[in-house]
């Protein structure tokens, strides 16, 4: 069972804590898209970005300097949104960290797809941006079926805990025999379930955290997820869905 995850905007260096163990899979094409940014002008970059000007000028002078083999972070500790915060991977122990290495995959719009322990650098680039890189006409087309691929769909089920933005850059090519699973984690408003962005980026990442740590390696294990916050809904999950309802008063 592999495991895929969304990339956040926050992002850091930090070249302590863990050694990297891999370049990117598609560093090439990472090339292309950092030569195609860095051809925007500033205007076409902060609206790309949809930033303040003072976010975007930021991240325009980033862009300018930026160099794709220096001072590189493992991807599961560059990125430092909610959902990484949760998910909190500098205090999994060895077996944990194994796993992730194995199992997990971040979906990213600059690098395509990353093990963990794949050295990055802090960039800003959304999947759905308006980038036009070798003639296609946005991200999707770019990547094309890349990460699909180096899912390896063959080998078994894929968990689903990427946002609707990334899951998209799979979901097109997946074949019939080929099983994606959706979590959701919604909460009940008024009979009907309401998904809480907020809640739901934390809940992810303490379920990748659950995973790791219990070494769950298929999908009747997911449904058992131990958090006091969250019960396993089996009324509303199916086979391509499992739902997690928040018991929170």
């Amino acid at each position: 069972m592999q495991i895929i995850i969304a990339p956040t905007k926050k992002m850091v260096v930090n070249t302590n804590d863990f050694d990297i163990q891999n370049i990117p899979v598609y560093i090439g094409k990472t090339r292309q898209i950092l030569k195609a940014m860095q051809r925007l002008t500033y205007d076409q970059a902060q609206k790309m970005w949809r930033c303040s000007d003072k976010l975007a000028r930021e991240n325009y002078d980033w862009l300018q300097q930026m160099h794709l083999d220096n001072q590189l972070t493992p991807a599961i500790l560059s990125y430092t949104g909610i959902q990484y915060q949760y998910m909190a991977p500098d205090l999994f122990t060895a077996p944990a960290l194994n796993y992730v290495q194995k199992h997990l995959r971040i979906l990213s719009g600059f690098y395509g797809i990353l093990r963990p322990f794949d050295g990055i650098i802090p960039y800003r680039l959304e999947m759905q941006s308006a980038l036009q890189v070798s003639g296609t006409h946005n991200l999707y087309e770019f990547w094309g079926d890349k990460l699909y691929q180096a899912l390896q769909f063959s080998q078994g089920s894929v968990l689903n805990l990427a946002s609707q933005e990334y899951a998209k850059a799979i979901i097109p090519f997946i074949q019939p025999n080929e099983h994606l699973i959706d979590v959701v984690f919604g909460s009940e408003v008024a009979g009907k379930l309401k998904i809480k962005a907020t809640l739901a980026k934390m809940a992810r990442g303490e379920m990748v955290r659950y995973l790791a740590e219990n070494d769950i390696n298929d999908v009747a294990g997911v449904t058992q997820f131990d958090h006091p916050d969250w019960r396993f809904d089996t009324s509303r999950s199916t086979d391509d869905q499992l739902v997690f309802v928040n018991t929170e008063r």
